[in-house]
């Protein structure tokens, strides 16, 4: 079974925000993050039910967490149906919360 993986125009505005924030200190890095998010995206495509639940009240809303260097990234998403992910949040590890 394989899931369309779609981003909430938040979680778009999330991966050009992390994106630019690293490119001002490291452009390199900036790239390689971007690589490693989308891969880890991917596995979203396959194995959604593998990644911790975010809520005890929703089975549907998970986190991915996507490692990079010391830190990393945590995507926030929801399996909407037998079909659809919808990537709602991305942040950095070290950012307080989703916001």
């Amino acid at each position: 079974m394989g899931y369309q993986v779609r981003f909430a125009p938040a979680a778009a505005e999330d991966l050009q925000r992390l994106f630019d924030f690293l490119a001002d200190q490291d452009l390199d890095a900036a790239e390689r993050a971007r690589v490693v998010i989308a891969q880890g995206i991917g596995v979203l495509q396959t194995f959604p039910f593998s990644c911790r639940k975010a809520s005890p009240e929703n089975p549907f809303l998970r986190e991915l967490v996507i490692s990079f260097g010391s830190y990393g990234y945590v995507a926030l998403f929801e399996v909407e149906n037998n079909k659809t992910v919808t990537v709602l949040a991305v942040r950095h590890q070290r950012e307080e919360d989703f916001h």
